[in-house]
């Protein structure tokens, strides 16, 4: 007999007493919480309802028909229902199960209200890239490969379900976004229209960020707090800043501040550090910022730059 049969029913005891801590609640009554899984896919399925054609994969490409747009409508409503039923459970244990499935309810059908909003945001999103960026050599490429789409897209969802005071699942969305693009989007964040996304990676936009119409970001872009050290009691406080309209940060600058305002038409040069307001129509740009470059064999530099 191996070791492992052996010593079984000791591994059997010792992984199930862990159950019994605090964090792991799954195994106590009634506690419950969203499918990872579920909320991923949901997010693919309302891509396809918006987007048809471009990431179907088990019917015609583009198929418009109004049988198979409803049986998708009604699929989403489905999943949706289950999925924040779970999260009503889990936010509130002592929530009643009929009331859950109630207030599911309802928040299902307002989203489904939202999905055209959300459908012509992600469209004017899309036009911003396409406008913004002379690599883009169609909308269809932009809708198809960008992250910074994918990630805005995904934000828009989880956006209105954290308007809906839906718990832990538009975190699984922006998180999931996250992970697939490197670009991290607090769900809380409000963005405006025609919103570019440039590369992408390693963007930061808290969850307190307020964002104008026709903003452009570039890749390492933190748009931040001046410090979390407080930890909890900031929750729910603006610590983040507010970029008004056609503002454009740079690769690798930092805006932080709750109070910090960034005036409509402002330019962040790369790798700025912004914690005061700016006024409208700004420039902001490092100073002193020296590039130094020798030659093979040179004593003293061919030439230097000074910022």
């Amino acid at each position: 007999m191996s070791m492992i049969n052996l010593k079984l029913d000791d591994h059997i005891r010792a992984i199930t007493k862990g159950y019994e801590a605090e964090e792991i609640f799954f195994t106590q009554d009634r506690k419950q919480f969203p499918s990872r899984t579920a909320v991923i896919d949901l997010i693919a399925d309302i891509r396809i309802l918006l987007f048809p054609g471009y990431f179907d994969n088990d019917s015609a490409a583009g198929d418009t028909s109004e049988h198979l747009v409803g049986e998708r409508i009604l699929h989403i409503n489905r999943v949706l229902n289950t999925q924040v039923r779970k999260a009503l459970l889990y936010d509130d244990g002592d929530l009643d199960e009929g009331e859950a499935r109630s207030r599911a309810e309802e928040i299902a059908d307002a989203f489904l209200d939202r999905l055209p909003v959300i459908q012509d945001l992600v469209l004017k999103d899309s036009k911003a890239a396409l406008d913004g960026d002379p690599a883009a050599r169609s909308r269809e490429e932009v809708i198809l490969t960008y992250p910074g789409l994918y990630a805005t897209f995904v934000h828009r969802i989880a956006h209105v379900l954290d308007e809906l005071g839906v718990p832990l699942i538009p975190r699984l969305m922006s998180e999931h976004a996250h992970s697939q693009t490197g670009i991290d989007i607090g769900p809380g964040a409000q963005i405006g229209e025609y919103f570019f996304i440039d590369h992408g990676t390693g963007v930061v936009i808290g969850e307190t960020t307020i964002i104008g119409d026709h903003a452009k970001i570039y890749q390492g872009v933190t748009l931040g707090a001046t410090s979390t050290r407080k930890g909890q009691l900031l929750a729910g406080v603006k610590r983040h800043p507010t970029l008004g309209d056609y503002v454009t940060v740079y690769s690798n600058a930092s805006v932080l501040g709750g109070d910090t305002y960034i005036g409509s038409g402002t330019v962040i040069g790369g790798s700025a550090f912004v914690t005061e307001s700016v006024p409208d129509n700004a420039r902001v740009s490092v100073k002193g910022q020296e590039i130094t470059v020798y030659k093979p064999g040179d004593e003293e530099p061919a030439w230097f730059y000074v910022i």
